[in-house]
């Protein structure tokens, strides 16, 4: 039996001197084997239809283009079956699990897929009133 060593999280809070506008995403250092989560994700609200296109702007060059995601639509207070972006469109899936962790999974359909955990934007509101 093998194991595969897991990769740390990137450390807690968002990037550091994000500029507003700007998508607040860590992502996992470096290529490698399978991985549960492949980065952090911390949207400034719960509106989807802004938040995605900034995010999916923000993704490395390297990474194919993003045809399909899926969220848990009980975080977003929108929930449209797509999103036109820069002349493409992005369908949009809701997680089936009825405890769906709250996630983003992205797909570019025979390229990859990644999966980030996303950080509800009330609860990052919470975390600097608390600090």
């Amino acid at each position: 039996m093998t194991t595969t060593p897991l990769r740390p999280l990137p450390p807690p809070g968002p990037p550091p001197g994000s500029p507003p506008g700007s998508a607040r995403l860590r992502l996992t250092p470096g290529p490698g084997g399978p991985q549960a989560i492949d980065g952090v994700w911390w949207p400034r609200s719960d509106d989807l239809t802004v938040e995605l296109p900034v995010l999916v702007s923000a993704l490395p060059h390297s990474w194919p283009q993003i045809a399909h995601a899926t969220v848990n639509a009980a975080m977003w207070s929108a929930f449209p079956g797509r999103i036109l972006l820069a002349n493409h469109v992005i369908r949009l899936h809701r997680a089936t699990a009825r405890h769906a962790p709250d996630t983003l999974c992205l797909v570019a359909p025979g390229r990859g897929r990644w999966d980030l955990l996303v950080v509800p934007a009330c609860a990052v509101g919470a975390d600097r009133q608390a600090g």
